[in-house]
């Protein structure tokens, strides 16, 4: 390391005389070259470009005047001042030019305004700042002692970074009597040493021998580097292995688990080193059957089971074993290793079904066969003896058959498919052998349908309540049947039972799906004409024979605002809803005019009637009780109230969307002698007139009555057997006023039901939430009342 710091600073103090410029002109650029030696220090002037170019230092600021590079970190640099070429860092030839014999940097300069480019070339001149070095400072070589003279034996050649006549130029070896150093020049490659052997070696003299490779380059004084190279000569082989015994011989049991060790064979041999070293292995002329069933361990002699062992199969193996050393021409013994097989119970029962019916139908009487069983194994003695067995929870059972090791899987009970349609039956077959082993084999047996069920209804029987006024063609309800068997035996087609009764004359209004029991009906009903009819409905399944089964289908009208009101009085001769009333003048206020009466074929809210003045000449005069329909007056009549007023009634009814009818009622004033001479007449007429009302009063409330009772006794006949109180009431308030009322009372189990006319019976309640036909009544008997909703 000093010696390389002084040529350092050698080289830097005599670098102005080492710096060589040449100019070379072309054209309207020009290039020059400078010389510098590797790792001089930063800040080394290289070359004055502005002068050997003659360029005029004052402009070359401003022309900007620079090194244009491609690196961050640039080896040169201008000076814009004075024009001269600086080192930036320090150079290493080794690093920039590799060991190229020219070593030389383009630098392209450039000014500005107007734009110059002139090309320098600085060269990189070497200096021997490197030693010669081996890839390894030491290298062991192995040599037989039968190695004959003149053999060559190309050693690694040492290497160095300098270039040229700092390289590496020659390499001297110690001294030894056995060998002697060649050197192969190959040019561009460098020198390479090559160990010859110059006299025969002798282990028993000499077991190994120390050299030491020396390099040197071409710098004065050379660098040198060297390596320590160990020779080791090795033994000749000249004996072969030998075995211990003259015979090997081993019983095994069959299927000894893999890695199992049969036995271990042993070899020795004088030699020392590689050459006694001895490894086994199986002859080369060994079955490829045996080498898939056993291994030897190349170190140990030790043969392992590698497959399968089986006593079927051979009983016996004979199997050649090789043992020989490591040396560079093996030597090699063989010796035959006799292997007996021991027979143990290792083949459990083999299960087979020689014949096999996958379905039986579910009527198949005990004792059918459904299978026949055979089992085999290939052993023998107490190892073949098998005994075969089915589980004791299936309605199945294995008979033995007269042919040995056949059995007959047979049913031992009825079979139900709806109760168990598929069985997975496990037979098992167990040798006598010690320890014993066994088999199963499981098989799918799958119970037919036969057609033994009857289609059965969800619901028996069924009843559904349905709007009047229906559309005619719609479906209305339906009915479900549901049938335990399975395919054609499960499907059911719907029909209505149709006789020539007259409670059945109303089922050729009625259609049914028959695939999904829909019903449809194919007009429209009336509450007022039919309150309740009964029907039957069959299910038939497609089996053959097929099955069915009917269920009573009850169907209930409910009631809908389809009828107005109707004007019973006042009523003129022509039909018209008008009348007129003459009153004394003098009347006080309370007097009664007259009573519009009115009624509905309704129920429920649908028939409650309520009454309003839609039109009146003097509200101060007259008043309408709403549920009533009484018109009084309000006031005493005075000299300036007109003489004729007019009233136009709206009577309406309470359904969802509620129908109304209107009556004009004429009220004249008139003096009190006129007054009474009319009413005399007048009570005559309105006797006949309410004798003939009372009449319309009675037919209507008997027809009504008459329907209402058929409902009842069509209740009475469907809850008789729940031993349900029927009761049925035709009621009419003792203070009539005008509007027609009628209700309907029954009970059923714990629930009471009414049906009601325009004006409910006293101690009714409405029950918000209810269907518009059905009140709730308060039951004595129980806190709260349901309501019956459809």
């Amino acid at each position: 390391m000093e010696q390389r710091r002084h040529e350092r600073r050698r080289a830097g103090g005599c670098l102005l005389g080492c710096v060589v410029a040449l100019l070379l002109w072309s054209g309207a650029s020009a290039q020059i070259r400078y010389s510098i030696s590797e790792e001089i220090n930063e800040g080394t002037v290289v070359g004055n470009i502005a002068k050997d170019l003659g360029l005029d230092k004052s402009t070359l600021k401003d022309r900007k005047y620079r090194v244009v590079s491609s690196t961050a970190d640039p080896l040169f640099h201008v000076n814009q001042n004075d024009g001269i070429l600086y080192v930036s860092r320090k150079i290493d030839r080794e690093e920039v030019c590799a060991q190229s014999s020219m070593c030389l940097i383009n630098l392209k300069t450039v000014l500005e305004n107007p734009l110059e480019v002139h090309y320098v070339g600085v060269e990189v001149l070497d200096i021997n700042d490197h030693s010669p070095s081996f890839p390894e400072k030491e290298t062991t070589l192995e040599i037989s002692e039968s190695v004959l003279p003149g053999v060559r034996i190309q050693l690694k050649a040492s290497r160095d970074p300098d270039s040229g006549h700092f390289s590496v130029q020659q390499y001297k070896l110690s001294h030894n009597d056995n060998f002697r150093l060649e050197v192969k020049d190959k040019g561009e490659d460098g020198k390479i040493p090559i160990l010859v052997v110059q006299k025969s070696l002798d282990r028993e003299a000499a077991g190994s021998h120390s050299l030491v490779l020396t390099a040197l380059d071409g710098g004065k004084p050379p660098k040198s580097g060297e390596m320590n190279i160990v020779i080791n000569v090795l033994d000749i082989n000249d004996n072969a292995p030998v075995f211990t015994k003259d015979v090997y011989s081993v019983m095994l049991d069959e299927n000894a688990p893999i890695g199992t060790t049969v036995i271990q064979v042993n070899a020795t041999d004088l030699d020392n080193g590689p050459n006694g070293d001895v490894v086994y292995s199986f002859s080369k002329s060994l079955n490829q059957r045996l080498l898939r069933r056993f291994d030897i361990n190349q170190s140990t002699g030790e043969i392992i089971v590698k497959g399968l062992i089986n006593y079927e199969e051979k009983d016996k193996y004979e199997i050649e074993i090789q043992a020989s050393d490591k040396g560079l021409a093996p030597l090699a013994t063989e010796k035959s290793v006799i292997i007996k097989i021991v027979d143990v119970n290792d083949n459990a029962p083999e299960i087979e079904v020689t014949s096999f019916s996958s379905s039986i139908p579910e009527d198949s009487r005990p004792g059918t066969t459904v299978a026949l069983i055979s089992v085999n194994d290939l052993d023998s003695g107490l190892n073949g003896k098998v005994i075969c067995s089915i589980g004791e929870d299936v309605p199945f059972a294995l008979s033995p058959t007269l042919q040995d090791k056949m059995y007959s899987l047979v049913t031992k009970s009825p079979l139900d498919r709806e109760k168990q349609h598929l069985y997975d039956l496990t037979i098992m077959a167990k040798d006598a052998g010690q320890p014993s082993l066994s088999s199963e084999k499981t098989i799918s047996v799958v119970v037919s349908d036969v057609n033994d069920n009857s289609p059965e209804f969800s619901l028996s029987p069924y009843t559904f309540y349905i709007t009047e006024a229906n559309e005619p063609g719609a479906s209305v309800f339906s009915v479900k049947a549901f049938d335990h068997d399975e395919n054609e035996n499960a499907r059911i087609s719907y029909r209505i039972f149709r006789d020539a009764s007259t409670d059945n004359k109303l089922t050729s209004f009625l259609n049914i799906n028959t695939e999904n029991g829909d019903i449809s009906a194919l007009k429209s009903f009336d509450f007022e004409t039919l309150k309740t009819f009964q029907f039957q409905v069959v299910a038939t399944d497609s089996g053959t024979p097929s099955l069915s089964s009917n269920v009573t289908v009850n169907v209930f009208i409910l009631d809908q605002n389809d009828n107005a009101p109707v004007i019973l009085y006042p009523v003129s001769s022509n039909g018209s809803a008008e009348g007129m009333e003459e009153i004394p003048r003098n009347v006080n206020a309370g007097h009664l005019v007259t009573k519009v009466r009115a009624y509905d074929a309704d129920i429920g809210y649908n028939g409650w009637l309520l009454f309003s003045l839609q039109q009146v000449t003097d509200h101060s005069l007259f008043g309408l009780d709403r549920y009533t329909g009484q018109i009084r007056t309000l006031r005493s009549f005075t000299e300036t109230d007109e003489a004729e007023h007019k009233l136009v009634i709206l009577v309406k009814d309470n359904g969802n969307v509620s129908l109304s009818a209107t009556a004009t009622v004429i009220v004249k004033l008139v003096e009190p002698k006129e007054a009474f001479a009319a009413s005399d007449v007048k009570s005559s007429t309105k006797v006949d007139e309410e004798d003939n009302v009372t009449l319309y009063l009675m037919i209507t409330l008997g027809s009504v009555s008459v329907l209402f009772l058929i409902s009842i006794i069509v209740l009475i006949a469907m809850q008789c057997s729940k031993s349900t109180d029927y009761t049925s009431k035709y009621l009419q308030e003792t203070n009539y006023d005008g509007t027609l009322c009628h209700s309907i009372q029954y009970r059923s189990g714990d629930k009471r039901y009414m049906l009601v006319g325009p004006r409910m019976s006293i101690g009714s309640t409405i029950v918000p939430g209810s269907h518009a036909n059905t009140l709730v009544l308060p039951d004595r008997r129980r806190a709260s009342a349901e309501v019956r909703q459809f």
